[in-house]
């Protein structure tokens, strides 16, 4: 069976959100006191409804302590956010995600019951300061303050090398979780696994560790092309 959504708030966040999880083929409601709003994302949701989450009443009216997941996307009004965050709480709604602000917005939030709190600015800029920082860094996603999982890109050094012979789990305290070659994803590669240049390493580990297994490994700034 589908998880039920329901996503208040159909700024651009809020409404990526709602289509997204349509696409997966999930029960979507789309919540916004913005008319305009709800009609624009009224084809990507299963249900789409006008309603001001700060009221207790309204929220009730519409069933949403029957939902799965609340995800609460209000991008330009901290104060309704978080009174929706605690209509939500006091309601009993199993599972809320929460856009964030700042950091006194998120610690105000985790305050009141938040069971996640999300950062998409932040988030997307941090994943874009590594991409132009190493041309070797395709993608990075943070796990906590310490750990991250990121792809990297196989260039000459690690070119026709297996990954026993480059061990990197104890060289560099890192796990390799998959293997990207053209359209092929190999997933938990064996041993005996060879690289080739122009591979996608997705890699886990602390980003102490990631660091140094990048710069010794991925970082053919001063090999040819």
């Amino acid at each position: 069976m589908n998880q039920q959504f329901a996503v208040i708030g159909l700024g651009r966040f809020g409404g990526s959100i709602c289509t997204s999880l349509n696409e997966q083929g999930m029960e979507v409601l789309a919540i916004d006191v913005d008319e305009e709003r709800v009609s624009k994302y009224a084809n990507d949701a299963t249900h789409a409804v006008i309603c001001d989450a700060t009221d207790e009443k309204a929220l009730k009216s519409i069933g949403i302590r029957n939902f799965d997941h609340v995800i609460v996307a209000i991008g330009d009004n901290i104060q309704s956010s978080i009174l929706a965050t605690l209509m939500l709480v006091e309601l009993g709604v199993k599972h809320i995600t929460v856009k964030a602000q700042n950091d006194y917005h998120e610690k105000v939030l985790n305050r009141i019951g938040a069971h996640q709190v999300v950062h998409p600015e932040r988030d997307m800029g941090v994943r874009i300061a590594h991409n132009v920082v190493s041309k070797n860094v395709l993608d990075y996603l943070e796990l906590s303050d310490e750990y991250s999982i990121v792809e990297l890109r196989a260039g000459n050094i690690v070119d026709g090398k297996s990954l026993e012979t480059l061990d990197v789990r104890a060289e560099y305290g890192c796990n390799i979780m998959a293997i990207k070659r053209d359209e092929d994803v190999n997933v938990s590669p064996q041993a005996e696994e060879r690289l080739q240049k122009g591979d996608v390493i997705i890699v886990i580990g602390s980003d102490k560790d990631i660091n140094r297994l990048e710069s010794a490994l991925f970082d053919d700034t001063n090999d040819d092309d």
